[in-house]
């Protein structure tokens, strides 16, 4: 089963370096991972897909190992709340000008736009769900995908929900107060 995972981390140099590391020592696989600052510019929001055949048990080793590392603010289980998750993909198809039409009423579809037009080819960006990304690629293939480009899932939970913690003491917490007991240690 695949579990989403959002870490709030010290925005430093090496911290995607020890969290990929943690994964591969432990033998699990990283379906999607997307890193990016937040408001606060000395703080990173990692959202993880991973495959956790173990269900729960995997699910609460990761976030025990992550909790590990010094530079992990805050981790966050999301995958069974009510979130908004997105993936970005570029996509250059093959089309000269007879096959135009057809790409833009298929970017029209799953709206789409179309970024770039070459002599004989276009990139079609598509935001949406992975399922929604699938789909689109499904249907761009018999005309001829030359090359894409995928950012991975980036997810945020509605409303006031925030994501299941497990470890103890976590429960309650927020990435606000979690941030100054991180500044507070050594």
């Amino acid at each position: 089963m695949q579990y989403t995972f959002i870490a709030l981390v010290e925005n430093k140099p090496g911290v995607l370096n020890r969290v990929a590391s943690l994964f591969r020592r432990r033998n699990f696989n990283i379906e999607s991972l997307a890193v990016g600052r937040t408001e606060k510019t000395d703080v990173s929001r990692m959202t993880m897909v991973v495959d956790c055949p173990n269900g729960d048990v995997d699910a609460h080793r990761i976030e025990a190992n992550l909790y590990k590392l010094v530079n992990v603010i805050d981790v966050q289980d999301v995958s069974r709340l009510p979130a908004v998750t997105r993936d970005l993909a570029l996509i250059k198809v093959k089309a000269g000008p007879e096959k135009r039409a057809e790409v833009n009423s298929l970017a029209a579809i799953f709206r789409a736009r179309i970024v770039d037009v070459a002599a004989d080819s276009v990139i079609v960006e598509v935001t949406g769900t992975e399922e929604k990304i699938e789909g689109m690629t499904e249907l761009l293939r018999p005309i001829g995908i030359a090359e894409m480009v995928r950012t991975g899932q980036v997810a945020m939970t509605r409303g006031a929900n925030s994501g299941i913690r497990r470890m103890p003491g976590m429960e309650d917490s927020h990435y606000e107060d979690d941030y100054e007991v991180a500044e507070m240690t050594p």
